[in-house]
C-alpha cells in the first residue's frame, strides 16, 4: 500500500500563526494568498509531481496532449457573428491566450476565412506586463465597430472591461473603461452603458456581484453614472442584457432574487423601467420579432391556457412597454424524453437546440399569421452532441457543430429548406474502429432510469472504468469527441480508452438532460438523489462485468466536486480513484466563501438548521471519519479562482491526509475556476491525471 502523499507532519507547518478555531484546525487554510497556506501548497505540489512526473509514458502522454490541444486543426468557432463578419478567439502553440480575429460571414461560412488579427492578448499582456486572459467582447449593432472587450488578469471572473475599435484595430483612446471587478457592461446606445459593477462599499451583494446598475454616459467619470435600478443586499446579482431585433435595441435588467429565480425589468425610456410578466423562475433567451422568448421551469396557467415546464414561450413586448401584462403565447413545448437546452434569434427564425434523450436535435422555428409557431428539424446527424455555435442576422442562418464521442466535430452552416453545408470538418485524431460506444440506462436507488455513455475498446474484459458526472445546475452532460471530454484537462478520456479501459459519461439528476424536473428531482434536500445515480451507474458496471469494485474512478468539476465528495464518504468500497477539479466541498461555509451564497437556491442555507439538517448528511469534508479507508483522491484548482474557493480542496485535502489517506494535489498560480490558463497547463493535467489513475488503479484493462 502507498504512503499517504500528505503526512501529518507536512500538514502541520510550524509557524507562528494565530490559532485557529478547534472545530475547523484548517481554517487557515482559507487564506488564498496567506503565507502559510500557499508554502502548504507548494509542498503539496511538488510531492504529488515527485509522485508522477517520473512514471512510465508521463512525457509521452503530455507531449501528446499539448499536440492534440495545439493543433492548428481545430474548429474555429464563431465567437459572435456582427452584422457582416464572422469574429474567432483562435489558441495554438505560438498563441496561448490567443488571437482575436476577425472574418467575412461570405468567406467563413464557405469555409475559406480570410482573417484579420483584431488582438494578440499574448503580445497585449507582454506589452502591458499583465497576464491577460481573454474574456471576450461585446460588439455595437448595427455599425458593429465598437466593441467592449472584457480581459481577466489571470483568468479570474473579474475582468477589466475596455474601449475597442475594429476600424483602426486599436483601444479607443479616451473610451470606456470598467476598472477590474466582477462586473456585468452593455452597450445601451452608442454614447451610453449599462454598468453593474462594484461601485464601493454596499454596492454589492452578498454573493459578491454588483446589484446597483448605472447608466455611464460617454465622457463623464464612471463615478456620475446614473443609478437605473438597484437590487437587495441579498439578491445574487444584476445584470444588464440587450438585444437586437433586426435593427431595433431593447434594453433590460435582470435582478437575480436567487440562483433561480429572478425579476427582468424593461427600460421603456430614458427614465422609466418596466416589470415584465415573466415568471420569477422562467429564464429570458432572446428577443424575435417583437416578442420576448423566454423558458419556462415551472407549469404556467395564463390567459386561460396552461404552459408545460421546459416550454418555450413568446411575450409582445410592445404590449409590455405600454405598461400591461399580456399573457404569453406557446412556441415550443418539448416531449416527455425532450429538453431544450439552447435558443438563439435570427432575423426570422427562432433556432432552438433540444436534448431526446441525451441526443441532440435542432428546430427552425416561424411565427405565421395566425400567431402559432412552426417547427422545422434540420438534417443533421441523428445520436450526435449538436451545438448552435452562432447565428448570422439577416441572413437568417445558423452554424451548427456536430459530434460524437469516436465522431469528430464538424461545423455546418444551416438554413431551412437546404442541406447543411459544411464550413469545417476535423479529421479524425485516432481510430475509431477500434472502440464501441454505447448508451445504456441503470436502475437507481428510487427506480428512475439514469442515461449513460460507455465507451471502450471492441471485445473489450473486465477492466478499471472512469465515470464523469456533474449533476447540478441544469447542466446537461453531453458526449463529445474524446480528444476533448470535460475535465479541463484536454484528452484524458482517449488516453484512459485507449489503454484498454471503460470510460463513462454519466447523466444524473441534478443536470438538465431531461428539463426541468430532472434538475428539481435533485434540488436542495433531495441532493442525495445525485448520488444514488452516480452509485447506481457504478454499480451497473460491475453488475455487468464492465468493471468491478475499487476498480472504478469517478470524476467531477466544481459542483461535481460535491458530488465526487460526497461519493467516496458514502460508498469508499466501491471507488477505487477520485478526480475532484475546483470542487466545492465544505458545504457549512460555502455560503461564506467567494460567490457561495449565490447557490444556496441549489444546495440551500447551511446557517438554517432545518437546512443544514440534510446538507450536513453529506457535506464532504464534515463526513470523513478517521479510521476510515477511502480511496486516493486527486484534487487540482487554481489559487485564482474567484468562484470556488480553493480552500475547499485545501482543507478537505489536510482533512483526509490527516486520517492517513492517499491525496495528491495540484493547485495552479492561474487560471481562474477553468483551472488552466493556457495549453500547456492542459496538457500537464492529463498527464497527472492519467498517470495518477494507473497508479492507483493498475492501469491497463486486463
Amino acid at each position: 500500500m502507498l504512503r499517504p502523499i500528505l503526512s501529518v507532519a507536512a500538514l502541520l507547518l510550524a509557524t507562528a500563526a494565530a490559532p485557529v478555531p478547534a472545530e475547523d484546525p484548517y481554517l487557515w487554510m482559507e487564506e488564498i494568498e496567506g503565507e502559510r497556506a500557499l508554502a502548504q501548497v507548494k509542498d503539496w505540489n511538488k510531492a504529488t509531481e515527485d509522485q508522477l512526473v517520473g512514471t512510465p509514458g508521463f512525457e509521452q502522454y503530455r507531449t501528446r496532449a499539448r499536440a492534440i490541444l495545439d493543433d492548428e486543426q481545430q474548429i474555429a468557432a464563431p465567437e459572435d457573428v456582427i452584422g457582416g463578419n464572422v469574429t474567432n478567439l483562435w489558441r495554438d502553440a505560438n498563441h496561448k491566450r490567443g488571437l482575436w480575429r476577425i472574418a467575412s460571414l461570405d468567406s467563413y461560412a464557405a469555409g475559406k476565412p480570410e482573417w484579420r488579427t483584431l488582438i494578440d492578448v499574448d503580445a497585449l499582456g507582454k506589452a502591458e506586463g499583465k497576464s491577460w486572459v481573454w474574456h471576450g467582447a461585446d460588439c455595437l449593432a448595427p455599425e458593429y465597430t465598437r466593441c467592449l472587450v472584457s480581459l481577466s488578469p489571470g483568468g479570474t471572473d473579474a475582468d477589466v472591461v475596455r474601449e475597442f475599435d475594429i476600424t483602426t484595430g486599436k483601444f479607443v483612446e479616451g473610451g470606456f473603461v470598467v476598472p477590474e471587478a466582477k462586473s456585468n457592461v452593455t452597450w445601451h446606445d452608442a454614447d451610453s452603458l449599462l454598468v453593474v459593477t462594484d461601485y464601493g462599499p454596499d454596492s454589492l451583494t452578498t454573493s459578491g456581484y454588483g446589484r446597483i446598475a448605472k447608466l455611464w454616459k460617454r465622457g463623464t467619470p464612471l463615478a456620475e453614472a446614473r443609478t437605473i435600478m438597484e437590487g437587495e443586499k441579498t439578491d445574487v446579482s444584476v445584470a444588464p442584457i440587450t438585444a437586437m431585433d433586426g435593427d431595433t435595441r431593447w434594453s433590460m435588467l435582470s435582478r437575480g432574487k436567487t440562483f433561480w429565480t429572478s425579476e427582468l425589468f424593461l427600460m421603456a425610456g430614458p427614465d422609466r423601467v418596466v416589470k415584465t410578466p415573466l415568471p420569477d423562475d422562467a429564464d429570458y433567451q432572446d428577443v424575435i420579432g417583437g416578442r420576448l422568448i423566454a423558458k419556462l421551469n415551472s407549469a404556467l396557467q395564463a390567459g386561460g391556457k396552461s404552459f408545460p415546464a421546459g416550454a418555450i414561450v413568446a411575450y409582445p413586448l410592445a404590449e409590455i412597454a405600454a405598461g400591461r401584462a399580456p399573457a404569453p403565447e406557446l412556441v415550443m413545448a418539448p416531449s416527455k424524453s425532450q429538453a431544450i437546452e439552447q435558443v438563439s434569434a435570427s432575423d426570422n427564425i427562432l433556432w432552438v437546440k433540444a436534448l431526446d434523450d441525451v441526443s441532440g436535435k435542432l428546430f427552425a422555428l416561424r411565427r405565421v399569421a395566425d400567431g402559432t409557431w412552426t417547427q422545422e428539424a434540420m438534417p443533421l446527424a441523428a445520436n450526435s452532441t449538436i451545438s448552435i455555435a452562432g447565428v448570422a442576422g439577416k441572413a437568417d442562418m445558423a452554424f451548427a457543430t456536430v459530434e460524437g464521442m469516436l465522431t469528430p466535430p464538424t461545423l455546418y452552416a444551416v438554413k431551412p429548406g437546404a442541406a447543411p453545408t459544411t464550413v469545417q470538418a476535423l479529421p479524425a485524431r485516432f481510430d475509431a474502429s477500434r472502440f464501441t460506444v454505447e448508451q445504456r440506462f441503470a436502475t437507481s436507488k428510487d427506480g428512475t432510469r439514469i442515461p449513460y455513455f460507455l465507451v471502450r475498446k471492441k471485445g473489450a474484459k473486465q477492466a478499471p472504468a472512469l465515470i464523469h458526472a456533474y449533476g447540478g445546475f441544469r447542466a446537461a452532460q453531453t458526449p463529445t469527441y474524446l480528444t476533448g471530454q470535460p475535465y479541463r484537462a484536454g484528452p484524458l478520456g482517449l488516453f484512459w480508452a485507449e489503454e484498454g479501459n471503460a470510460y463513462v459519461l454519466a447523466n444524473i439528476r441534478g443536470g438538465g438532460e431531461y428539463g426541468p424536473a430532472w434538475h428539481e428531482a435533485a434540488l436542495k434536500e433531495n441532493r442525495q438523489k445525485s448520488f444514488d445515480d452516480l452509485h447506481a451507474v457504478a454499480e451497473d458496471l460491475v453488475r455487468t462485468g464492465v468493471s468491478a469494485k475499487g476498480r472504478i474512478a469517478i470524476s467531477g468539476r466544481s459542483n461535481g466536486g460535491v458530488l465526487v465528495g460526497a461519493a467516496l464518504t458514502q460508498r469508499p468500497d466501491l471507488y477505487g480513484a477520485v478526480i475532484a477539479g475546483s470542487p466545492l466541498e465544505d458545504m457549512k461555509r460555502y455560503s461564506h466563501m467567494l460567490a457561495g451564497a449565490s447557490w444556496m437556491g441549489e444546495y440551500g442555507d447551511p446557517d438554517k438548521p432545518e437546512e443544514w439538517a440534510y446538507i450536513s448528511l453529506y457535506s464532504p469534508y464534515q463526513n470523513v471519519k478517521p479510521g476510515v479507508k477511502y480511496p486516493p483522491v486527486f484534487f487540482y484548482l487554481s489559487t485564482k479562482d474567484d468562484r470556488v474557493h480553493p480552500g475547499h480542496a485545501r482543507k478537505m485535502a489536510a482533512r483526509l491526509g490527516e486520517y492517513g489517506n492517499t491525496v495528491y494535489y495540484h493547485e495552479y498560480l492561474e487560471g481562474g475556476h477553468s483551472v488552466g490558463a493556457d495549453h500547456a497547463e492542459d496538457a500537464y493535467r492529463a498527464a497527472l491525471l492519467n498517470a495518477f489513475l494507473n497508479k492507483e488503479l493498475g492501469g491497463k484493462g486486463k
